[in-house]
């Protein structure tokens, strides 16, 4: 059947309807494209299909560059323009706060963009071991491994590093057991970090990792994580656990295991703006890291606390603290709980995907503080909590965009918040 493609939505699929209006999702269209598809799934509401044939392509419509686009589920846009690409993050982002939250958003929203290739400083593989070596992403909709032998959107360290990684495994030297391997680049694209997840014995594991910091060039320290009775823990390592990361002149230890943002090419723009225009005695930094914001919060407040409920996080945290700044071991909701007479000038907040949710935004909100700074990875999980700030009284200064994520679904948004 020949649909026209109406919009794009958050997921990376185009939405199209059917004659009797139900809506159909397809991947790997553009906006007003007419195609030829195929129904794959119906349901009762909605229906998927793929694409045929292009019928009328869109003048946004670019040649992939990259040989396991369409088959690999890391990327979604390749065959957009990056132009293209950042108009259809905006869109999404204008559509999912007023589908959401009611939040008819007609202001600018300012929009931070950089190279998009090669920008990512870390890299998750998937790995089978053994004779039947392969390592690579899930193949899309799947989780069956899809053999990657090179990635775009990774740091040119990275790729030579996953290079280096198939010889071994071509070698036999990546024993069964291993399930993934993570693979982080500092500031200068010159040194790795590897972090291993598997199982492994004692003996196994210390060679196996040896042999990585050896077959891997420019590898200071691996990482072995394993499952325990208490979840994650790492079991190993070899070298130096960490890597020194700069940014904003500011030297940050971090550590196999903690979160650090991945864009290399916009994490320092990303946290002037979060930092802009802000002075005042005390600043609150909620889901900390390893201090990335806490730090250069640092120079305009007398005093920032910084709050990191993740062990591994926390202890890059308190090495990396100016000595200003406070680290606190908590949970956000339990830290808010038990500082309700805490009075700040600032809080930011950087969640993971799930948001703040209902309990936490409440106690945020109880905080009375005057701005917010809130960074989110989901347009979603975003939109429903700023609807709880806002029937708090809070409005919405500026929206930002961070493309931090190019040629993928990914939105990661800054709001900033008054009252």
């Amino acid at each position: 059947m020949n649909l026209t493609i109406e919009k794009m939505i958050y997921g990376g699929d185009g939405l199209a309807r059917l004659p009797n209006g139900k809506a159909v999702f397809m991947p790997f269209v553009v906006d007003g494209e007419e195609v030829s598809a195929t129904i794959v799934e119906e349901k009762t509401g909605f229906a998927r299909a793929r694409v045929t044939e292009i019928l009328k392509p869109s003048a946004n419509r670019v040649v992939p560059c990259c040989p396991y686009f369409e088959n690999c589920g890391g990327c979604h846009y390749q065959h957009a323009d990056y132009a293209a690409q950042l108009e259809i993050k905006r869109s999404v982002l204008r559509d999912t706060l007023r589908r959401t939250a009611k939040i008819d958003w007609q202001e600018e929203i300012v929009t931070h963009s950089a190279e998009p290739w090669h920008y990512r400083n870390r890299t998750r593989l998937k790995v089978r071991g053994g004779s039947d070596f392969a390592a690579g992403y899930y193949r899309m909709g799947s989780h069956e491994l899809l053999a990657v032998e090179q990635c775009p959107i990774s740091s040119p360290l990275i790729n030579r590093a996953i290079s280096e990684f198939w010889q071994m495994g071509r070698a036999q030297h990546v024993p069964v057991g291993i399930a993934e391997i993570e693979l982080f680049a500092d500031h200068l694209d010159s040194n790795l970090l590897l972090e291993v997840y598997g199982e492994l014995d004692s003996a196994s594991a210390q060679k196996f990792l040896e042999d990585l910091r050896a077959g891997i060039s420019a590898t200071r320290g691996v990482a072995l994580f394993v499952q325990g009775t208490g979840g994650i823990r790492r079991a190993a390592s070899v070298g130096e656990p960490f890597l020194g990361y700069l940014s904003g002149g500011k030297s940050f230890r971090v550590s196999a295991g903690s979160f650090f943002q991945v864009n290399r090419y916009l994490i320092d723009e990303l946290v002037k703006v979060v930092t802009a225009d802000a002075r005042g005695k005390t600043a609150l930094d909620l889901y900390a890291g390893v201090g990335l914001f806490a730090n250069h919060l640092a120079a305009n407040f007398e005093q920032v606390i910084a709050v990191e409920s993740a062990p591994t996080s926390v202890a890059d945290l308190e090495a990396n603290a100016v000595p200003n700044v406070s680290a606190v071991r908590s949970s956000t909701e339990q830290f808010l709980q038990r500082s309700q007479k805490l009075r700040t000038d600032l809080l930011v907040v950087d969640p993971p995907r799930a948001g703040l949710g209902g309990r936490t935004t409440k106690l945020l909100a109880a905080a009375g503080t005057p701005r917010i700074v809130y960074l989110s990875c989901d347009p979603a999980t975003l939109a429903r909590d700023l609807r709880t700030l806002l029937e708090s009284g809070y409005r919405i200064e500026r929206v930002h965009l961070f493309d931090l994520f190019p040629q993928t679904f990914h939105i990661e948004t800054m709001v900033r918040l008054a009252r």
